[in-house]
């Protein structure tokens, strides 16, 4: 799969929850050949570029979905552009989520901005999927209405209570799992939720796929920057690059420890 630099136009944007902004790109080029779980690498006028993954795909709009949280100087440019704007894009980059087979019983398990791409897996199995959605707070909430127009099952869980089940996804995670057939599991997220979710899968036998967050900066493999611990097939450990190898990963490739 091929990539491009380009600059595009910026349909809509809208405020989601404090410090996270949406931008719909129109991006025909991209939206033609990307799938859920690859990320674009966004110029702005700092230092290095800022990977984002990419939360939905219309290929026929020719649009894609950005959800950005301002986290520093880069990513507060991007979530103050605006309709109008043009937006320097490189991608789509990385390997996504296997999603070919959309007839599978899906759960993807997404904590705080990790709800987002998995917004555009969950978008693929549509009934066929439960959302399973971590936040810190009701206020922190977003994409709720996106995923239930989707038709999957979707269940929110904030640490304090304000919302919907009081706990983490993992616990929501191993309930579900206890009294429902499950496929496959995507996740996205912070690392111990996601070190969760792996062990989780594992204990039902469920093949899982998780996506990670490394700091990248050319986000094609070069600087070799974003590397992470991952196990060879002899159970060794060794070192992938997340904007190369990954940003998926089957779960049993991955060494939290």
């Amino acid at each position: 799969m091929s990539y491009l630099q380009k600059q595009f136009p910026i349909l809509d944007t809208k405020c989601l929850a404090k410090d996270i902004h949406e931008l719909v790109v129109s991006c025909p080029e991209i939206a033609s050949q990307a799938i859920a779980g690859q990320f674009v690498n966004i110029r702005t006028s700092h230092t290095l570029r800022r990977p984002i993954s990419i939360c939905g795909i219309d290929a026929e709009k020719g649009t894609i979905r950005l959800v950005v949280k301002a986290q520093g100087k880069g990513t507060d440019e991007i979530c103050r552009m605006r309709p109008g704007d043009t937006i320097d894009l490189l991608g789509p980059l990385g390997n996504g989520f296997d999603v070919k087979n959309s007839n599978l019983k899906a759960v993807v398990v997404g904590g705080g901005i990790g709800a987002a791409p998995m917004y555009g897996v969950a978008s693929v199995y549509g009934k066929n999927c439960a959302a399973i959605l971590g936040f810190r707070d009701s206020a922190d909430v977003i994409l709720e209405k996106d995923f239930q127009a989707l038709g999957c099952e979707l269940l929110i869980c904030t640490d304090n209570g304000t919302r919907g089940f009081h706990g983490f996804t993992t616990q929501m995670l191993e309930n579900y799992l206890k009294e429902n057939h499950v496929d496959i599991i995507h996740t996205c997220g912070p690392k111990p939720m996601m070190k969760g979710v792996k062990d989780i899968a594992e204990k039902y036998g469920v093949r899982c796929q998780i996506s990670m967050d490394e700091r990248m900066a050319c986000g094609i493999g070069a600087c070799l920057g974003c590397a992470c611990k991952t196990k060879k097939e002899d159970g060794s450990s060794t070192y992938s690059h997340v904007c190369k190898h990954g940003p998926v990963f089957e779960a049993q490739q991955l060494d939290f420890d």
